[in-house]
């Protein structure tokens, strides 16, 4: 009924007013609640980021010491930035110690966790250190210094402590005194020497740098080098990547890892060079500081351990996983290791040790050990997140053997990928010092009882911010108190673990982001091309060594480990070097032939070739090749082939002369092509056509005329004989002693011999007298 009156428009009834007004709380209540809640979303969201400590940033610029003693005074500075859009007041900013970390997976969590955690984060230090700020505005840093006797830090036990520093203040959402913001590191803490056995600490010091030098020469007596830019020139020179990690690493007890193509590169420098810009050359003017450079590492490395890459730092992983399948890669790394220890005894007077090879990141499988073993290296280098050692509870001894007379010298990994990323703001650098720091000594304290040596290999090239953090951190360990140096080679011979894991993973362990950062197959097949072109060229030169050196280097270069991240840059680089040395041997080649033509049934065919190289070319053939050797024959003898000795003196050309017989008219096609003495084609063929004529119509007329005037003068001279004979013989007649015999008598053949004397007669015979006989 109350339905019904409200749909015909009737006055509505009581029951139908509270019905209406039941609905409308039923409905409004839910709207209601979500306004509510859209209220009071900001202010649960600001208490959540109050409460993960993320509103202000708190960095940590510096930890000084680094390691304190007992009677230090821990000194931290940093910078605290309000994140957040609303200010902060009654801000200070406080320091928490908290307690020894169990070991170095306690480490490794403490460092990854992010904003303030109550319960897990450590309270203030009581009557400790504080900086006060009345208001931190919003995007607002500002800078703290805390200052404190380790004395009243309250740290108990050798250990590492987890050290915090926070800013803690209010906001006019949240007023009420809470933690904003947290920075945590790492305090280690061990003030005297430990009891036990001190962990046998060995850093690699690598100076690698990537490819610089092109293959292309200049032709002078010099053979002036060219470069590819300056870049190189910047890291040598002051500041400098490669000027710092010199000037850092002479001060610290490390072991040097050199590429031979980097002091090859800069010594190159110290002499005349070129450096291509665009299609330009321009003259490099960095020699004083290329020499400067080469001087200062020179005497850092005097008297200490060495150790020497193959040329170019070859890819080892990529030759193991493609190179292999391509004939002759593995020559290239055998040739890699024995130019390396001559290159850095010419210009560092050291002799390196040779028998180290260090993959990619440490990454082994069989393949990469057995390349890496077979050019003659004994000691691999891997890292502990590659050969692992899971069933341990320590870090064991770096070295241990792995069959067929080879050790792997594993080299841990949190302390060597310590410092990788951006090291250039000085929070991350602390850090990233303050946590090395920490880790090693949780390493001695896993198991002082044991010396064990560690082996440290960080990144192939360091930035200038990562290389002068590893060196606070390492200035950090001077005092010796739990780690003392030791060289590689002496913890390559340290007495293996018996327990360390021995096994090398298996192909598929290794890692996919480092297979896909490899050589392909491609590379190793250009490689293989370049030297066989090389092969070829370098037989028919007078003075190989110009030639064979700089591209030798440069096919090691394509080998190179720091093309990774760069395939385009390292397909250039193959390109350019293949392009490049194709024109070379194109300098030798024969001129283009025009159609010859032979009148004639013999002739001389002769063919040029030409050497615009500045030195002379021989041990060449020259052969030539009718395509019709029944109509067209070479040499005296009439072969089908005609083959010439070809030496030609720098910028200069010859004439090669060829007999040749034809045997019948018409064209004749010819192929003229170099080879080498053992019959291996050089250049391309050169083809052109011996036009074979009868003999010409003037010719015939010349001919014809002579024979008409031989012919003519042999008439008149039969003549004039004749007649001659016809005179004689009337002159006879009438002469005394003349016979009157019959008239038939045979006077004799006009054209016979008049006789001496006449016929037999008693008397003698008279003057003149004709006889027969």
């Amino acid at each position: 009924m109350a339905e019904a009156a409200d749909f015909q428009g009737m006055t509505p009834s009581p029951a139908s007013r509270w019905l209406r007004r039941t609905a409308a709380l039923l409905v409004g209540a839910p709207l209601f609640a979500g306004l509510l809640s859209a209220t009071a979303a900001p202010a649960a969201h600001a208490a959540e980021d109050a409460v993960g400590g993320q509103s202000v940033q708190v960095s940590l610029d510096s930890v000084a010491p680094k390691a304190p003693v007992k009677s230090d005074t821990l000194t931290i500075s940093g910078t605290v930035t309000n994140k957040g859009k609303q200010a902060v007041t009654g801000a200070h900013v406080g320091l928490r110690v908290g307690t020894k970390l169990s070991g170095r997976s306690a480490i490794e969590e403490t460092a990854g966790r992010t904003g303030y955690s109550p319960g897990i984060d450590a309270a203030e230090v009581g009557d400790g250190p504080t900086v006060n700020f009345a208001k931190l505005g919003a995007g607002v840093s500002q800078d703290f210094t805390l200052s404190v006797p380790v004395s009243k830090l309250g740290l108990g036990e050798d250990g590492v402590y987890p050290l915090g520093v926070s800013l803690s203040g209010q906001t006019a959402n949240q007023p009420y005194d809470q933690v904003l913001g947290i920075q945590r590191t790492f305090l280690p803490w061990q003030p005297e020497a430990t009891e036990g056995k001190k962990s046998q600490l060995t850093f690699l010091w690598p100076l690698i740098s990537s490819s610089h030098l092109t293959a292309q020469t200049g032709s002078d007596s010099q053979q002036t080098p060219v470069f590819a830019d300056d870049s190189l020139a910047r890291d040598i020179g002051p500041g400098g990547r490669l000027e710092q990690m010199v000037s850092l690493g002479k001060q610290l007890p490390v072991t040097w890892v050199i590429d031979p193509d980097l002091l090859a590169t800069v010594d190159a420098m110290t002499r005349n060079y070129k450096i291509k810009v665009g299609d330009n050359l321009v003259t490099g003017t960095s020699q004083d500081a290329a020499k400067a450079w080469l001087s200062s590492l020179e005497a850092a490395v005097q008297g200490e351990k060495v150790v020497s890459l193959p040329f170019a730092d070859p890819d080892l992983a990529s030759l193991a996983h493609h190179g292999r399948d391509v004939p002759g890669s593995l020559g290239h790394l055998q040739s890699a290791t024995e130019v390396a220890q001559k290159t850095i005894d010419t210009i560092l007077h050291v002799t390196p040790s040779v028998d180290y090879s260090w993959p990619v990141d440490g990454a082994v499988d069989p393949s990469i050990i057995d390349v890496a073993t077979s050019a003659g290296a004994h000691n691999v280098i891997a890292r502990s997140d590659s050969l692992r050692d899971s069933a341990l509870a320590y870090a064991p001894t770096a070295t241990r053997p792995i069959g067929v007379g080879a050790n792997a010298i594993v080299a841990d990994a949190r302390l060597s990928t310590a410092f990788q990323g951006d090291m250039s703001m000085a929070d991350t650098s602390t850090l990233a010092a303050q946590e090395f720091l920490a880790q090693t000594l949780a390493v001695t304290l896993q198991d002082s009882t044991k010396q064990r040596s560690i082996v440290v290999a960080p990144q192939r090239m360091p930035s200038v911010s990562q290389a002068q953090t590893m060196a606070a951190a390492l200035h950090a360990l001077d005092p010796q108190r739990w780690t003392q140096p030791l060289d590689l080679s002496a913890a390559a011979t340290a007495k293996p673990d018996p327990l360390a894991n021995t096994k090398v993973p298996g192909t598929g362990a290794y890692p996919d982001a480092l297979r896909q950062q490899e050589l392909p197959l491609d590379a190793f097949q250009d490689m293989k091309n370049t030297q066989g072109t090389l092969d070829r060229f370098k037989v028919i030169l007078s003075a190989p060594d110009r030639v064979v050196t700089p591209f030798g280097n440069a096919i090691n270069r394509e080998m190179s480990t720091s093309w990774r991240g760069d395939s385009g840059g390292a397909q250039n680089y193959r390109s350019g070097v293949q392009l490049y040395l194709n024109g070379l041997a194109d300098q030798v080649h024969l001129i283009q032939k025009s159609t010859a033509t032979m009148s004639g049934r013999s002739a001389t065919i002769a063919v040029t070739v030409q050497n615009k190289l500045v030195q002379g070319v021989d041990h060449l053939v020259l052969r030539l090749q009718p395509k019709s050797p029944t109509r067209l024959q070479l040499g005296e003898d009439g072969d089908a082939i005609g083959e010439q000795p070809v030496k030609v003196d720098g910028d200069r050309s010859q004439s090669v002369k060829f007999t040749a017989i034809a045997n019948a008219n018409g064209p004749v096609p010819v192929t003229a092509r170099l080879y080498t003495e053992d019959g291996t084609p050089y250049g391309e063929p050169m083809e052109f056509t011996v036009q074979v004529s009868e003999i010409t119509p003037t010719v015939m007329l010349v001919i014809a005329g002579g024979v008409l005037l031989l012919v003519l003068a042999g008439i008149r001279m039969y003549t004039h004989r004749k007649r001659a004979m016809a005179r004689e013989e009337s002159d006879g007649n009438d002469g005394p002693g003349r016979s009157n015999g019959s008239a038939d008598a045979d006077p004799g053949q006009p054209s016979d011999p008049t006789p001496d004397t006449g016929p037999e007669s008693g008397a003698a015979p008279g003057p003149g007298e004709k006889v027969d006989h």
